[in-house]
């Protein structure tokens, strides 16, 4: 009895101290939007924010590949050589690849 009379007289002393940790406990652990949780979401919003810069950046070249693909025929030329082997009447295609490249299907 005499240990929980010692304690209770430390926290009347230190009331202000005690009721401070408290809330800094509470506001930066415990809570829902503590501190850490806000952490967290900052991380994940950075995260899905260069997520979108990247969709991005690949929405624009695919535009800008369907844009020439639409008015250069020498473009749509080019990509059936090199994305699908196409060749003219009178042509050899040689295709040549990386043993890295063969053996993993790419």
């Amino acid at each position: 009895m005499g240990r929980l009379f010692t304690l209770w007289g430390y926290v009347r002393r230190y009331k202000y101290v005690v009721a401070i940790f408290i809330f800094l406990l509470i506001l930066g652990v415990l809570d829902e939007n503590s501190l850490w949780v806000r952490y967290e979401r900052n991380v994940e919003i950075g995260n899905l924010r260069r997520e979108i810069d990247k969709f991005q950046a690949q929405y624009e070249a695919e535009t800008a590949q369907l844009e020439a693909l639409e008015t250069s025929p020498s473009t749509v030329e080019k990509m059936a050589r090199e994305r699908y082997f196409m060749k003219r009447a009178n042509e050899d295609v040689f295709v040549i690849m990386d043993a890295d490249s063969a053996s993993t299907g790419q």
